[in-house]
């Protein structure tokens, strides 16, 4: 009996190194080397200042990745300086090309930029590459804040 478990275990090897040589091993998908070297979509609120409809925002979108995104959209809620709920909305990023780093602007109609206490990514609501929709974009996206305002996820 050991004689044919080590030779099962041999064979196992063998087809083992056959495949590494071969080039038929298991490959990484590209997402899953962005996941793994910590790569992701990375929204930064570089600057809020005040314009004439309320507050503009100037977002930072940088994408390290060979991905590019056709479709990028996130579901925001403003938080006030108090806590509460300011509003809800939808921010269309895309599109969100591949090793691009691009700003993009938006208004907050009605509000003033001292009112916003925080920014919470509370989901993405649309993903989506050329090839269809994107998996994992809500947890491979970073994101960061240079202002007083936070923003999180």
């Amino acid at each position: 009996m050991k004689t044919i478990k080590s030779k099962s275990t041999a064979v196992i090897a063998a087809l083992a190194a056959l495949c590494v040589g071969s080039g038929l091993a298991a490959q990484e998908t590209p997402s899953a080397q962005s996941n793994a070297s910590g790569e992701g979509v990375t929204v930064e609120l570089n600057k809020l200042e005040p314009s004439d409809k309320g507050c503009r925002a100037y977002i930072v979108v940088s994408n390290p990745t060979q991905a590019s995104y056709d479709a990028y959209k996130l579901d925001l809620v403003l938080f006030q300086t108090d806590g509460v709920i300011g509003r809800r909305l939808a921010l269309d990023l895309a599109p969100v090309r591949a090793d691009k780093r691009t700003v993009k602007l938006f208004d907050l109609e009605g509000t003033q930029c001292d009112t916003i206490g925080n920014f919470l990514v509370n989901d993405v609501l649309d993903c989506k590459t050329a090839s269809g929709p994107a998996a994992n974009c809500l947890a491979n996206l970073k994101v960061k804040s240079l202002t007083k305002a936070e923003i999180t996820k």
